[in-house]
């Protein structure tokens, strides 16, 4: 059977911190980093097959698209899931048969009955065997690689099938797999604790393709922890801040890695000497105690107490700006553990802290721990900003939720004044000295009039008086920071507004518990009120409570859906009892 006009599609994120939609829309980007997956797929495919990409996080999907295709091919996270839903039934009912790959189907298969194959885990060895069934009709329905591949025999992503100005930063990967294993972490369930690297000639390779390209600037290395094999890791650099050099440094590059790297003086060298400018670190709490507990001891100091802040504080001297991760909701969390986080971030000048709420994912150890200890509640969104647990934590879950919004609203406050603050007291601490002087991408003038006009408006709103204190501050000592100051201005507006939602979201949802409480106290006292009386006030209750959840945001407003719509089931039953009394 010939499938040869083959769409692949990369379904809608949910937003969050990690979007950073609203500082895009500065110069007019449409998503933050394109689809590496799909794109390294892409690679895969052996000469006769037409391929066209879909990322629905940058255009919609159009049932032209669908109509072209003889096959769709999706990968997704689990943060995924509800679009990627939406598009299998978009398929389904145009007949048109689909492969689902990534996290996601790896992970829950089971719920994925409506898809027609699934190819779970690594692909490098499972892929072109599966075509060549799914053209002779032998394909097996699910797929699944016998042990996971070396990453040296994955092809370069193939970055021709999207137009790369839609986004703010490139990706690429070097290596798969992480050393430690965190209990909460689905990482070493993927991909292993045993870190697969590739060559420094694919890496070079691949760096030289997005040169040739015409691409400059921001680029991530997705690895979960670069540094996992620092043998190789440094081997890398070496060969990476050669390039880079001949180059003149055209990527500005970012990372993860766990926090040991404080702990190789070498590596950190390497590491900007290659152009590293910012590197992501999974610093999660700074108690000691709910450390242990989730199995995150190397992020324990042996000696030292503050041992994460003054590893924040060594790399923020070797030049490396820290991006933290930080959960709350950890066993071993007590009723300070909100201030705690509060006074960490503000003393480790961390601008960018990813603050989320603990969440189970399904095959960790955290999530069969709390399964055989009776605490699991239901399945996870995905979603890293929320306030929906799928557990029952150690604390009283309503003083989790209320402290974990004080923290978002104390770190991203309405003013940004400790954001911009942390942004001060950062370039305070960095040393850019043995930075290599990158090239610096020029905007277009289009985009520059477009980030001048968001600029402005921040100036002007609620954020402006922070904002223009800092910007002062920078223009009068550090005015070679402009630029990157400029940048902070947009992230945290994009920060801000995501608390905003957030938060949002969940007095929508108080709301319309007291709303209920209202109505029943309402009927008690109206007992005497005529049946059409009744009707007029539910009614006119329920085109209140849909008003206020459309003035919600409409990347938000989804969260509070089922709280609606119970809601509103809630008052028809009410009416019902009311006319039947």
């Amino acid at each position: 059977m010939k499938m040869r006009n083959v769409l692949l599609v990369y379904p809608e994120f949910e937003p969050s911190f990690w979007s950073f939609k609203f500082a895009l829309r500065y110069i007019g980007k449409k998503s933050s980093m394109p689809p590496l997956g799909l794109l390294t797929i892409a690679g895969m495919f052996p000469e006769g097959y037409h391929l066209r990409l879909a990322d629905m996080n940058v255009r919609p999907l159009t049932d032209r698209d669908i109509a072209w295709a003889d096959l769709v091919c999706t990968s997704t996270m689990i943060v995924q899931r509800r679009s990627h839903a939406e598009v299998a039934v978009r398929c389904k009912n145009a007949n048109k048969p689909v492969v689902a790959g990534g996290p996601y189907p790896t992970s829950y298969w089971e719920e994925m009955g409506d898809i027609d194959y699934l190819l779970l885990g690594e692909v490098e060895e499972t892929f072109v065997p599966f075509l060549r069934d799914l053209e002779s009709g032998t394909a097996r329905r699910i797929t699944a690689p016998p042990e996971r591949p070396a990453i040296t025999q994955t092809p370069m992503p193939r970055y021709d099938l999207i137009r790369m100005r839609d986004y703010g930063a490139m990706l690429l990967q070097f290596s798969r797999g992480c050393p430690f294993d965190c209990e909460f972490c689905d990482i070493t369930k993927l991909y292993g604790r045993i870190p697969r690297t590739k060559s420094n000639e694919q890496m070079l390779a691949e760096f030289q393709m997005l040169y040739d390209l015409g691409r400059h600037g921001g680029l991530f290395l997705v690895d979960d922890n670069f540094i996992g094999n620092r043998r190789d890791a440094l081997r890398f650099l070496k060969a990476l801040a050669e390039w880079q050099r001949i180059h003149q440094y055209p990527f500005t590059l970012f990372t993860e890695a766990s926090m040991n790297l404080v702990e190789h003086e070498e590596l950190m060298d390497a590491m900007v000497a290659a152009g590293f400018k910012a590197v992501f670190v999974g610093i999660e709490t700074p108690t000691p105690e709910a450390l242990l507990i989730t199995k995150k001891k190397q992020n324990v100091g042996k000696t030292d107490p503050e041992y994460p802040l003054h590893a924040v504080q060594i790399l923020q001297h070797k030049g490396l700006e820290v991006m933290g991760g930080f959960i709350l909701g950890l066993d071993g969390d007590g009723p300070d553990a909100f201030d705690a986080h509060i006074r960490f971030i503000q003393a480790a000048a961390i601008p960018i802290a990813m603050e989320g709420m603990l969440t189970a994912l399904k095959g960790t150890d955290l999530y069969h721990r709390l399964q055989r200890e009776g605490r699991l509640l239901g399945d996870t969104t995905g979603q890293n900003v929320t306030t929906q647990l799928n557990f029952i934590p150690q604390m009283p879950a309503q003083a989790l939720v209320d402290g974990y919004k004080r923290v978002l609203d104390t770190i991203y406050d309405r003013g940004l004044k400790k954001y911009f603050q942390r942004c001060w007291d950062m370039n305070e601490s960095i040393d850019r000295s043995a930075h290599p002087v990158s090239a610096q991408t020029p905007l277009m003038a289009d985009q520059t009039i477009r980030f001048c006009i968001y600029t402005l408006g921040q100036l002007l709103s609620v954020e402006g008086p922070a904002y223009l204190r800092f910007l002062l501050r920078v223009l009068r000592k550090k005015p070679a920071l402009l630029r990157e100051a400029l940048a902070f201005g947009a992230k945290g507006h994009h920060l801000r507004k995501v608390t905003e939602c957030v938060l949002a979201v969940d007095t929508f949802k108080e709301e319309l518990a007291a709303e209920l409480a209202a109505i029943q106290a309402y009927l008690s006292e109206q007992m005497r009120q005529s049946h059409d009386a009744i009707r007029t006030y539910m009614a006119g209750t329920a085109r209140r409570v849909r008003s206020r959840y459309m003035a919600l945001h409409e990347d938000f407003r989804h969260n509070a859906a089922d709280a609606l719509e119970a809601f509103l089931t809630s008052l028809e039953r009410m009416t019902e009892r009311y006319h039947s009394a």
